[in-house]
């Protein structure tokens, strides 16, 4: 478009942190020095013990991170994965592979879960399951809603702790609590994938907690599910993935020793720097909410949320149209999850916000990382009003999008 700068004068801003994050310099010292390490941690000989005592290691490391800093839950473990998705996988369908523990066949969701629960949740009507969706409307888990669908029964319940999209951070904790009075034996999984490092997990009570490395600057293809010691007393996960039975059982295939390392360190150095990184999103969050309403967009701000996940409805401008004319500038946000974004629907997620059709096809991500500076925060601002004023005149002009 008109007056995008050159290849060689643009200053490239990287605000799609939700999607996928920069490997940070710690992490990827720590996979290149894994790589070292090339035994596999199965084995018993000297290189294979090397390995072994890397992967305990860096499971501690991670377990340390998950609880803040402080000593994890005593017994709980950390079985790694290939992916957030796939861990939310094995919590989900491997508590439902264990269905003859449960008197119920009900499966409990949010209607704003990542498709990584949702689709899950639903491949397992093919083993007598039936699902209940809660409302989240304003980014809000309806409370009477849930109680209703408790009542009536739960083998699984499966919420997120934030949201994607929304930014939304729904109070899991107390939820918990509702969720053991109200059907003491469901399996309770949260998908906290947004959440880890951003904000306190709920370990101490929910029986499962899925997290994922590249969305805190670790590696791809590394993921995690937090198991509770009453789940593997009781035996109430099975694995999905079936081999020589590593991780504690629950997930066969000879781990990502090096993708793991990288893991821990990202999670250590993201605990450790929590409060201050914490204090500077939260001031660039501000910053952003400032400029986007004087831009002439709105911020969907729900009542409690984290402060790296902005949601933004552009007035009148579709948001794949915005977000062409910022990346022809080197600015690089979304329209909403990156893995749902390339089926062109409207966002299952934004719609249970309450959002119509229309301004959730004109609604943007912003979403942020430890990374970022106010220097990033007001070229995206500047180039957001840039974009509302040119590409509101085109429409007017030409009567288009």
């Amino acid at each position: 478009m008109n007056g995008a700068p050159s290849e060689k004068e643009r200053r490239e801003v990287y605000l799609d942190n939700s999607a996928t994050t920069a490997l940070s310099p710690a992490a990827a010292a720590a996979v290149r020095d894994a790589y070292a390490v090339y035994g596999n941690p199965s084995s018993t000989h000297a290189a294979g013990v090397a390995a072994a005592k890397l992967l305990a290691d860096s499971r501690a490391k991670l377990l340390r991170a998950a609880a803040g800093g402080n000593i994890p839950p005593a017994g709980e473990i950390a079985v790694f994965t290939g992916s957030g998705s796939e861990a939310n996988n094995l919590a989900i369908a491997g508590a439902g592979l264990k269905k003859r523990h449960f008197d119920s066949n009900r499966i409990i969701i949010t209607d704003s879960e990542h498709p990584s629960v949702a689709n899950t949740a639903a491949r397992l009507a093919g083993f007598g399951f039936e699902t209940a969706e809660i409302p989240t409307r304003g980014g809000v888990i309806d409370r009477d809603a849930l109680r209703s669908e408790l009542k009536r029964g739960a083998a699984i319940v499966s919420l997120m702790l934030v949201n994607n999209e929304t930014g939304a951070r729904y109070d899991i904790e107390d939820i918990a609590a509702e969720v053991r009075k109200l059907a003491p034996s469901a399996f309770l999984h949260c998908d906290a994938v947004q959440g880890f490092t951003r904000t306190a997990l709920p370990l101490s009570c929910v029986d499962a907690v899925s997290v994922s490395a590249h969305k805190i600057h670790g590696p791809k293809g590394v993921g995690c599910l937090f198991v509770s010691p009453s789940v593997i007393s009781k035996k109430l996960l099975s694995p999905v993935i079936f081999g020589g039975g590593q991780e504690s059982g629950l997930r066969s295939g000879t781990e990502n020793v090096p993708g793991i390392a990288g893991f821990a360190a990202a999670a250590a150095e993201a605990a450790e720097n929590a409060v201050t990184d914490g204090k500077r999103l939260s001031e660039l969050n501000s910053e952003l909410i400032c400029g986007v309403t004087a831009a002439g967009a709105r911020a969907n701000l729900p009542p409690r949320r984290v402060d790296h996940i902005l949601s933004v409805t552009l007035p009148g401008i579709r948001s794949q149209t915005m977000l062409n004319f910022l990346s022809d500038r080197g600015i690089y946000i979304s329209a909403g999850s990156a893995c749902s974004s390339k089926d062109r629907k409207i966002s299952r997620a934004l719609k249970a916000f309450g959002l119509p059709d229309d301004e959730a096809e004109c609604t943007v991500r912003v979403s942020l990382s430890a990374y970022n500076t106010e220097e990033d925060v007001a070229d995206f601002l500047a180039a957001v009003k840039a974009g509302i004023s040119s590409l509101l005149r085109m429409r007017v002009k030409h009567r288009w999008f």
